[in-house]
């Protein structure tokens, strides 16, 4: 996801943190708090346990949303997300979209990839289990999920291009492209929660395409 130079520029903005303890996650903070772990692996060179917390709902100074970082249980860093964190053997890797988190992965040096472990009590450590102890009906969710993404997806591709071929020099050249399907007002509300609802339920398993998720952001 990130290449050298969006790397380097998440590396310079980090700042450290204060050594505060790690807040166990609360019931309350189910949508508005996303808590991910990276063992210590000291096969791996990694002798440290390290969290990452991010909450939705609170911003630095600057209104931009942070990932806090934690080793041993001791709040270590901060930066603004897009994040990366340099760990012994390689990177934590954080990126968040307007449903939640998107990505949080440990990249090792050689460019091997991880995903941190939610906590058991979160949004994300819940849809986990379900995917652990009832795969069948997991998988069910995650193919609604896509048919709910992916129809308003289909519609706004549509209406998109009758916009676009509106413009005067495509107009004359190719003509106006008419949409098949003329969509109300209120089908269009409900085509934005669908799109709301699928694009957060494939946030809760780190799902995320550029294109189908982006519609409902």
């Amino acid at each position: 996801m990130f290449d050298d130079w969006r790397r380097r520029r998440a590396v310079q903005r980090i700042k450290p943190g204060d050594g505060r303890a790690l807040k166990r996650f609360r019931w309350w903070q189910t949508l508005s708090r996303s808590l991910f772990s990276l063992p210590a692996d000291s096969r791996a060179g990694r002798p440290a346990a390290y969290a990452i917390d991010v909450n939705h709902l609170r911003s630095n100074d600057n209104g931009d949303t942070e990932a806090h970082l934690y080793r041993d249980g001791r709040f270590q860093a901060r930066v603004r997300l897009p994040a990366v964190f340099p760990v012994e053997g390689g990177a934590i890797e954080v990126a968040t979209s307007a449903f939640g988190v998107r990505r949080c992965h440990f990249v090792t040096d050689n460019g091997a990839e991880q995903q941190l472990v939610p906590d058991p009590r979160s949004a994300e450590g819940r849809r986990a289990r379900l995917d652990r102890e009832r795969p069948a009906l997991s998988r069910w969710i995650g193919a609604i999920a896509v048919v709910l993404v992916g129809v308003p997806f289909v519609f706004a591709l549509a209406q998109t291009a009758e916009a676009v071929s509106r413009f005067p020099p495509l107009a004359e050249r190719f003509g106006v492209f008419e949409s098949p399907v003329d969509v109300p007002g209120w089908f269009a509300a409900v085509l934005t929660i669908s799109a709301v609802v699928g694009s957060t339920e494939r946030a809760l398993r780190l799902r995320y395409n550029s294109w189908l998720d982006a519609i409902a952001s």
